[in-house]
């Protein structure tokens, strides 16, 4: 009976949700339901830093860059379904209320209001007053937080107007994103693909230009894998500099590998933008999580200066070799930065393969207890996280026996040494593993300063293009180009480089997919260049830890290479409808 009562109730409650949402939509003033003025035009054609000076000096009111771009999210939504809460109602409240410019001189409303009147979208996960924050999940419906987390008092405070959240998958484990309550977000390249995940639907709507910045979060590449998946920018930001409390997440109090809020935008000068105005705001005054580091312009100009760099290139992880897209657009960027005058050196740092261990079993550590214990019966569960799941609840003596068959038998030593312990770990286990983690991350860090001498490197952000939907359940273990660098907590960055082409990119006549690893094959077993044809691929820029500011301009350095040197020069986005 209650098994019947919850199932019921989780229909009526993701019915509800999208019909609150519909409402919302059709409730809208006429000007986000008709087609874009010549002053919409206008609006979308400037830079973040643009708008924000025409606010200041009075050019824009915030309710015209605000019904300018959330009209062009109206379209998304219908072409992606990447919106969840609909906020445009209130937003007006504030544009019209609460970015009050008038009086005050530029040069102070350039430090108190970085973000005047500028329109931000936001993961579903982040809390702000008077709405849900679902993350998907049919049983945080109907609860709206009664005030505003750190992460909006604080955009509110640079003068940003929240105005839309956005989807993403079930559990936050997936580079896919879709849930019962919102349903599937698709890729705005391909309606096939998938955007990525988590914060696929903040990436499918920057993509189709409904947002020009945005906040997401990051704990195994959920910025970084939306950005190359729908071709735009990100910054995964090291733990401590951007505000974390005020967010609702799927695996409360794990801190094996912390997850991270994280900007992502349109362009790189907007992702530049945003980060310096954020940091700029003091926003260790707003979460006492984040440390007290100004931003640090020195760094920046350091990296955008520097006559020669040494940078290191990853081609191989070990475990999944880039599939012929990835590869090509890696190689692009290396001999754009080569012809730029640049020294590249191939790098063998500490085995990536660890790093995926140590990552997949501290994050779960609970044995998969927690994504799974906010689902309803029957309610849709990622199909990776299932698989997850499934590995997580067979009995340990079952378990050994099917490891010994893929260590001996299939002769896979990969998935045979992720799957051994794949189980709900101990005390004695768990700090085990934190004291590997952090053996790990000094052998990284002597190896970055000791070996490879290099300012920053280059690599994939993940083996293929997008996923189709439902890939996950293969391809759930293939995001160790990412997770790497949240183990080590390390800041990335990840921008467009080119997309798949069908003539350039399909596997050779000799690629046996039965040669591979479980966990390669299950990342390849989706991978056609034909049907891929025209998805983003990118390339992730990574530093040090909280080296935002350098990584920032390593990544403008990378754009600057490619706009000169490479065939057809820099990416182009789509365009707005």
């Amino acid at each position: 009976m209650v098994f019947l009562v919850d199932y019921f109730q989780h229909q009526r409650d993701c019915k509800r949700k999208q019909r609150e949402r519909g409402l919302r939509i059709a409730a809208l003033p006429a000007p986000y339901l008709g087609p874009l003025s010549a002053q919409d035009r206008d609006i979308h054609g400037k830079s973040v830093e643009e708008l924000v000076q025409d606010v200041h000096n009075n050019v824009f009111r915030p309710i015209d860059i605000l019904r300018a771009y959330g009209k062009v999210a109206v379209k998304a939504q219908e072409k992606t379904n990447c919106l969840t809460e609909i906020m445009i109602a209130e937003a007006e409240g504030w544009a019209e209320n609460e970015v009050n410019t008038e009086g005050m001189p530029n040069n102070y409303l350039a430090v108190i209001r970085p973000l005047a009147g500028i329109p931000v979208s936001l993961k579903d996960t982040v809390d702000v007053g008077g709405f849900d924050s679902s993350v998907g999940y049919s049983c945080n419906t109907g609860k709206p937080h009664l005030k505003d987390g750190s992460m909006v008092r604080l955009l509110k405070d640079a003068g940003a107007i929240p105005y839309v959240k956005t989807n993403l998958p079930t559990t936050l484990l997936s580079f896919e994103s879709t849930n019962d309550v919102w349903g599937r977000c698709t890729n705005p390249h391909n309606p096939k693909y998938s955007p990525g995940g988590s914060t696929g639907g903040e990436a499918a709507l920057l993509a189709l230009g409904g947002s020009r910045i945005g906040i997401g979060s990051d704990v195994a590449g959920s910025v970084r894998v939306p950005a190359h998946f729908s071709g735009i920018y990100s910054l995964r930001c090291s733990t401590g500099r951007w505000p974390k409390m005020g967010g609702t997440t799927s695996i409360p109090g794990q801190d094996g590998i912390p997850s991270v809020c994280s900007p992502m935008a349109r362009t790189m000068g907007d992702l530049t933008y945003f980060t310096k105005s954020l940091l700029g705001m003091k926003p260790w005054k707003y979460d006492h999580m984040v440390h007290p580091i100004e931003w640090r312009e020195d760094q920046m100009k350091d990296a955008k200066e520097k006559k020669r760099l040494r940078i290191g290139v990853m081609k191989d992880d070990g475990v999944i070799t880039p599939s012929p897209a990835c590869a090509r657009a890696l190689e692009i960027v290396a001999v754009a930065l080569q012809s730029s005058g640049h020294d590249l050196v191939p790098i063998d740092p500490p085995s990536p393969l660890e790093a995926l261990y140590l990552a997949s079993h501290l994050l779960l550590a609970d044995g998969c207890k927690s994504i799974t214990s906010f689902l309803r019966p029957l309610e849709h569960n990622d199909p990776g996280a299932a698989q997850m799941f499934f590995y997580a609840k067979i009995p340990r003596p079952l378990k050994y026996f099917y490891y010994l068959y893929v260590r001996y038998i299939r002769r896979d030593e990969v998935w045979a040494g992720l799957l051994k312990d794949w189980h709900a770990k101990n005390t004695y286990e768990y700090q085990g593993l934190i004291a590997r983690r952090e053996a790990y991350k000094a052998r990284w860090h002597d190896w970055w300063e000791r070996e490879a001498g290099i300012d920053f490197l280059i690599t994939v952000p993940n083996a293929t293009p997008a996923v189709p939907h439902g890939g996950m359940k293969e391809a759930v273990s293939s995001c160790g180009y990412t997770f790497l660098f949240n183990l080590l907590d390390y800041t990335a960055g990840v921008l467009p480089i080119t997309h798949v082409d069908r003539s350039l990119d399909a596997l050779p006549p000799t690629f046996r997919l039965r040669d591979l690893n479980g966990v390669a094959q299950g990342a390849y077993i989706h991978y056609d260049a034909d049907k891929m044809h025209g998805l983003p691929v990118g390339v992730q820029v990574v530093g040090q830890r909280l080296q935002e500011e350098r990584v920032l301009g390593f990544m403008e350095r990378v754009e600057e290479a490619v706009e000169n040197w490479a065939p057809g020069g820099k990416y182009r986005g789509l365009e707005i409808d």
